[in-house]
C-alpha cells in the first residue's frame, strides 16, 4: 500500500510514509520489499495437492518496473509493456517472440493502454506519449501532474487520470484536448493507480474518495456517479477510500471495489446498485459468468455471486502475501503475489488448485488473459505466459 498526500510530507506512525502529489514515489508499507512488515507475517506456502496442470508457456524480459506498476495489454494476439527505464514492447501473445522494441525517450511511470494501433505510457512529471502499433512515436502531450494509473484506449480516444484527479480525454491521432472533468482530490489517497475502462461509448473512471464515475466518451458528459468507498473515521489515514484498479465492465454490470470500502456491482447503463458488500482492497477486482473475484487487504482471496452477491467462498491460505488483482479462467481463478508465485484455485469451492513460480519478484501488475493463457508481469520485469489445464 502507498500513500500519498495533497499537503506536506509527513510520517505517520512506524513505516507509514505519505509523499506529496507530484513528487517521486514513496513507499508506505512498501509493496516492492522483499517481504512484508513483521507486524504481519505472511503465511507460510503450504504444499499444494494439485488438482490441476499449470504450465509456463513461454517467458520473456522486457524491463524492471522499478517503484511503478506496469500493467500489460493485450491486443488482438499481441502483448504490449512497459518499464521503467522507458522501454516499450511489443510481443506475439502465442510464441512470446518480440515484434519490436523501443525506448520511449524517458523515463515511465505508468502504461500500457492500446487498442492495439495506439500505444500510450505516462512518462516523468506527467508526460503522455503515445506511438503507433510500429512503436513511431505519434504525439506529446501533458497532464496536470503525475500519472500512475494507466490510460484508457479505444474509440478514438485516449483518457488520462493524473493524481490529483484530473480526467482528461484525448484525440488518440493527434493528442489535442477533447475535454476534461475535475474531482476534488481527497487529502490523503493511496498512491496507486485507479483505473479506466472504455465500454458502451462510456469511460468508468475509478477515483480518489471511492467514486466511480461513468462519463461519455464524445464529451465527457457525467452519465452518472457513485461510492463505492465512504471515507469514514476521525483521521485522515481513516478516511482513506480509494478505488482501487480498474473497474470491470460486463454485460449490464459494472463492478468494482474499494479500499476501506466496498466490493460492488451497478449497472453500467443507469448507476443503479446492484449489490454491495463490506471489503477492503487495494488491487482490482475480476468478473466472469457467475462471481466476482476480490482478493481483500489481508491476502484473502474471496468469491461474491455477481447475481445478488452472496458470499460463494473465502479462501484466507495467503494471509498477508500481497495478493494481485485475480483473474479467472473456465474452471479456475489465479492471483500473483509479493514472491513472484501464482496461485490458482477452484472457482467452485476456493480451494487451492496448483501453484507455480516466476522470478520471485511481486506481481503487483494486474494479469491479463491472451487466448487460453494467462499474462503476468513481475516488478523484476520477467513477462510470463501461463496455461493452466
Amino acid at each position: 500500500m502507498r500513500i500519498t498526500s495533497n499537503a506536506t510530507l509527513k510520517v505517520l506512525g512506524a513505516g507509514l510514509l505519505v509523499a506529496t502529489t507530484g513528487c517521486s514515489f514513496m513507499s508506505s508499507l512498501n509493496p516492492f520489499a522483499s517481504k512484508p512488515s513483521t507486524r504481519n507475517q505472511p503465511a507460510a506456502l503450504v504444499e499444494v495437492k494439485a488438482t490441476a496442470t499449470v504450465r509456463t508457456v513461454w517467458s520473456e524480459r522486457v524491463g524492471k518496473a522499478d517503484q511503478y506498476v506496469f500493467t500489460p495489454a493485450v491486443v488482438g494476439g499481441d502483448v504490449f509493456t512497459a518499464a521503467a527505464d522507458g522501454t516499450i514492447t511489443r510481443i506475439n501473445a502465442a510464441t512470446g517472440r518480440s515484434i519490436w522494441n523501443i525506448n520511449a525517450g524517458s523515463k515511465l511511470t505508468a502504461g500500457v493502454g492500446s487498442d492495439g494501433d495506439t500505444i500510450v505510457v505516462a512518462g516523468e512529471k506527467g508526460t503522455v506519449l503515445a506511438f503507433d502499433g510500429n512503436g513511431k512515436q505519434r504525439w506529446k502531450a501533458q497532464a496536470s501532474s503525475e500519472v500512475l494509473s494507466t490510460p484508457a484506449v479505444g474509440q478514438g480516444v485516449v483518457i488520462v487520470r493524473s493524481l490529483d484527479n484530473r480526467v482528461v480525454a484525448l484525440d488518440a491521432e493527434t493528442g489535442a484536448r477533447k475535454w476534461f472533468v475535475q474531482r476534488t482530490a481527497p487529502a490523503l489517497t493511496l498512491r496507486t493507480s485507479p483505473g479506466i475502462t472504455i465500454a458502451n461509448s462510456n469511460a468508468y473512471v475509478g477515483l480518489a474518495g471511492g467514486r466511480l464515475l461513468a462519463v461519455t466518451l464524445n464529451n465527457g458528459a457525467p452519465r452518472w456517479e457513485v461510492a463505492v468507498g465512504d471515507p469514514r473515521g476521525t483521521t485522515e489515514l481513516e478516511r482513506i477510500a480509494d478505488i482501487s484498479g480498474a473497474p470491470v465492465v460486463s454485460g449490464r454490470d459494472v463492478c468494482a471495489v474499494a479500499y476501506q470500502g466496498r466490493v460492488a456491482c451497478f449497472d453500467a447503463v443507469s448507476g443503479t446498485p446492484r449489490w454491495a458488500k463490506a471489503l477492503s482492497s487495494d488491487v482490482g477486482v475480476a468478473v466472469d459468468e457467475r462471481f466476482v473475484y476480490a482478493a481483500d487487504e489481508r491476502g484473502a482471496l474471496n468469491a461474491f455471486a455477481r447475481d445478488g452477491g452472496v458470499s460463494a467462498w473465502r479462501n484466507n491460505q495467503l494471509a498477508n502475501r500481497r495478493l494481485s488483482t485475480p483473474i479467472s479462467s473456465s474452471r479456475l481463478v489465479a492471483v500473483g503475489d509479493y514472491q513472484g508465485y501464482i496461485h490458482f484455485f477452484s472457482k467452485e469451492d476456493g480451494l487451492l488448485a496448483a501453484r507455480i513460480s516466476t522470478d520471485g519478484s511481486p506481481i503487483l501488475a494486474a494479469p491479463a488473459s491472451a487466448g487460453a493463457n494467462f499474462i503476468f508481469q513481475t516488478q523484476s520485469g520477467t513477462l510470463v505466459a501461463v496455461a493452466a489445464e
